[in-house]
């Protein structure tokens, strides 16, 4: 054992939350830059901002999921004790 009481907090951490309204965010994004037509993209100087959005949103996504996958949250079983009453 690692001497480690408690769990983590698995989907309830917030950066996990967070990632997942990216995630979501920026597919609807990508796809909208995949389908948009080509006059809408010359609005923009050339540039398919809504494609290049939704992939830094994605890339952004999974930067988060990894932190926490990496680096999580532990949860204790317990409540701390508290000081003399």
């Amino acid at each position: 054992m690692s001497g480690r009481s408690g769990h983590t907090a698995g989907a309830f951490d917030i950066r996990t939350v967070i990632a997942l309204l990216f995630v979501i965010y920026g597919a609807v994004l990508v796809v909208v830059g995949v389908v948009q037509p080509h006059a809408e993209i010359e609005k923009s100087a050339g540039v398919n901002i809504n494609l290049w959005a939704g992939i830094g949103m994605l890339v952004f996504a999974a930067a988060f999921i990894t932190w926490a996958r990496l680096r999580p949250i532990a949860v204790p079983d317990q409540p701390a004790e508290t000081a003399e009453q």
